[in-house]
């Protein structure tokens, strides 16, 4: 009997035990951190072997095959001492790729990707189709592979994930955008990053569709240096650019065009507003057209779908200043997005760890936006030193919780004023992950 080692005990990992289970592999689960509760609990009923606070090499290097959960950098000890001995490591989507014949629809980006991913869910949902949503959403995908079936998956894939993917293969890949991130993780190298992106595509085939965004310098560049055999579907803002197949703006509607067919839809008729979001909506909608879903169900789903939480999700009018939580912007482009969108004066609410930022691409929207800064961090010197000078040090503080950042925020803000929380960080600082970092700025503002 073959053994494999899960190295991780969150999602991800958990759901790879469970499919290494149910596939009858001899299967051992390492986490050297805290596995939680639900996940024991899980481990205990599938009778998964686990260890947690500790790596037993012994146990872990006697294995023929280690899945190791992408939250796991590759430099750690234990992953050298696994690789120097010549066993063979893939993530999570790679293993569960093996045992899955769904078709499946898979995105990656910088940004967009989650809003994205839940679009096309949503519209797949709405055609009534049979359809799992995964990845780096919901629930893992292993997971979904040993214990349901379905006809097609949506996935939401980070670089992190595809570090590890060697075989596997979407029938449609989507790559949103490419923007500076997770540097700390590639060298500090954005050829590095741009690759891991690009890992999405290197198994299409003739049949198969990439669909990317045209107006993305360094998604392009990139594509001009390699070949591939798929059908290629990009999706454009840029003003009279009309493509044959593809998406573009004409006469403030949204163009969709696929195998000699043509949709169309009002600008103002998307349920999510801002440029970034017509960009999701645009690869959404091409997904949809790929998968044979009718205009009709596109047009309706694009016009009803709700906005995600933590993704620019209003929360409150508190005495006239509207929060948002925005808690998933955790990098700079994203919350260039969302302070792009803002319409009213804004205090911003920003920081964390950082993932060797460069800032100088929000100067211009601090400037023009924002009103006064509260950071949210263990280490705020960066963000000072960047913005201290634009908003003055009067109208910049620090916080060391959600509560006292809303607190801050709140004396900051007068009626008319939005209160944004658009970190540009990770959350690992003060916070277990974004999700639980946007929840305790909901629960805040609510208690004001």
């Amino acid at each position: 009997m073959a053994r494999v080692v899960v190295l991780g005990g969150a999602e991800s990992g958990v759901g790879a035990a469970v499919l290494a289970k149910v596939k009858g592999f001899d299967v051992f689960l390492s986490d050297k951190g805290t596995i939680s509760q639900k996940y024991v609990d899980t481990l205990n009923k599938w009778e998964i072997p686990f260890e947690q606070g500790q790596h037993t090499e012994d146990l872990i290097l006697s294995a023929d095959e280690v899945v190791k959960s992408p939250g796991i950098p590759s430099d750690v000890p234990i992953v050298r001492k696994i690789e120097d001995k010549g066993i063979h490591i893939i993530s999570e989507i790679e293993f569960a790729g093996r045992y899955d014949s769904a078709r499946k629809i898979c995105i990656t980006g910088s940004n967009g990707k989650t809003t994205t991913t839940s679009l096309i869910y949503y519209l797949l949902q709405q055609a009534g189709l049979n359809v799992g949503l995964g990845g780096n959403i919901g629930m893992s995908y292993a997971y979904q592979v040993a214990t349901e079936h379905h006809d097609y998956y949506v996935l939401e894939i980070s670089s992190f994930q595809l570090d590890n993917c060697y075989e596997f293969r979407p029938d449609i890949a989507i790559i949103t955008n490419i923007t500076p991130d997770h540097l700390d993780r590639y060298d500090h190298k954005m050829e590095n990053y741009v690759k891991a992106k690009f890992r999405i595509t290197r198994n299409l085939r003739p049949e198969d569709c990439f669909i990317f965004d045209s107006d993305d310098e360094i998604t392009i560049n990139h594509l001009s240096q390699i070949v591939l055999q798929c059908q290629k579907l990009p999706f454009t803002q840029k003003e009279g650019v009309e493509l044959p197949e593809g998406a573009f703006i004409k006469d403030d509607k949204m163009v969709v065009r696929y195998g000699g067919d043509e949709s169309d839809l009002y600008l103002q008729e998307l349920a999510l507003g801002g440029k970034h979001n017509i960009y999701n909506s645009m690869a959404a909608a091409l997904a949809a057209k790929a998968t044979g879903i009718d205009n009709k169900t596109i047009r309706e789903g694009l016009s009803s779908f709700q906005p995600i939480e933590h993704r620019l999700e209003p929360v409150l009018s508190v005495k006239g200043v509207l929060y948002i939580n925005d808690s998933k912007a955790t990098n700079v482009d994203s919350a260039w997005y969302a302070l792009e969108c803002q319409t009213k004066p804004v205090v911003w609410i920003v920081g964390g760890k950082d993932k060797g930022n460069d800032y100088t691409v929000l100067y211009d929207l601090v400037k023009e936006k924002v009103k006064a800064i509260v950071c949210l961090g263990v280490d705020n010197a960066k963000i000072h030193d960047n913005f201290e000078g634009m908003v003055g040090s009067e109208n910049i503080t620090d916080a060391l919780s959600a509560e006292e950042a809303v607190k801050k925020a709140s004396a900051f803000a007068q009626d008319g004023d939005v209160v944004l929380l658009s970190p540009c960080c990770a959350s690992f600082d003060l916070f277990k992950s974004y999700e639980d970092r946007g929840a305790k700025f909901k629960e805040a503002v609510r208690n004001l």
